[in-house]
């Protein structure tokens, strides 16, 4: 698996380009910002889809541009459509495999910074977007409710997977599960 990160935006969103190493069939995870960044980095493959790991603003605002100019799908779970404000072309669902060519991710419905915030998992990665960051969940905005249901993403969706699965956040630096394992009942006494 190829997996080239480009940082866009004022917010300094990760933007990723996963492919397989085989066939050069790629998808593009969360188009945020800086559309010619993105297709630039997306030159010589053969991508697939636009995969949005949610509806927030600064994880869209390429996905229009780069849709147009590749001619492929804009995926998002339908929960996070409306905030998007953009219709999936092919809505994304919980444990969907998308196969890249002898490599392949699987979809995580993880809820909690989002309604329909969703994760992606192969070959010893998580694309975590913004459930999971180095330090703890994703703002849950002050909402006890989501919070609750952030951490229930994380301790039965997430950190089920093996310690060593690099975590590759929507900001920021990576992890990994093993590096934040440890921390969950602090994240959960603190409430954020």
């Amino acid at each position: 698996m190829l997996v080239a990160k480009t940082i866009v935006g004022p917010l300094e969103n990760n933007s990723y380009l996963v492919a397989s190493a085989a066939t050069r069939r790629a998808i593009i995870i969360d188009a945020a910002a800086e559309p010619a960044r993105i297709l630039d980095a997306a030159e010589g493959f053969d991508v697939t889809a636009i995969i949005t790991t949610h509806g927030h603003h600064d994880h869209i605002g390429a996905a229009p541009e780069v849709r147009q100019a590749l001619e492929v799908p804009f995926r998002i779970h339908p929960a996070d459509a409306p905030m998007a404000g953009i219709e999936p072309d092919v809505p994304l669902t919980d444990g969907e495999v998308i196969d890249l060519g002898g490599v392949s991710l699987r979809t995580v419905h993880t809820p909690g910074h989002t309604p329909g915030s969703t994760c992606l998992v192969g070959a010893g990665l998580l694309f975590s977007g913004d459930t999971l960051f180095p330090g703890g969940p994703g703002a849950t905005r002050g909402s006890a409710a989501d919070f609750t249901t952030i951490m229930t993403s994380l301790r039965t969706r997430l950190f089920v997977l093996d310690d060593a699965t690099i975590v590759l956040p929507g900001h920021g630096a990576d992890t990994t599960i093993g590096a934040e394992r440890p921390h969950l009942d602090e994240w959960q006494a603190r409430g954020w």
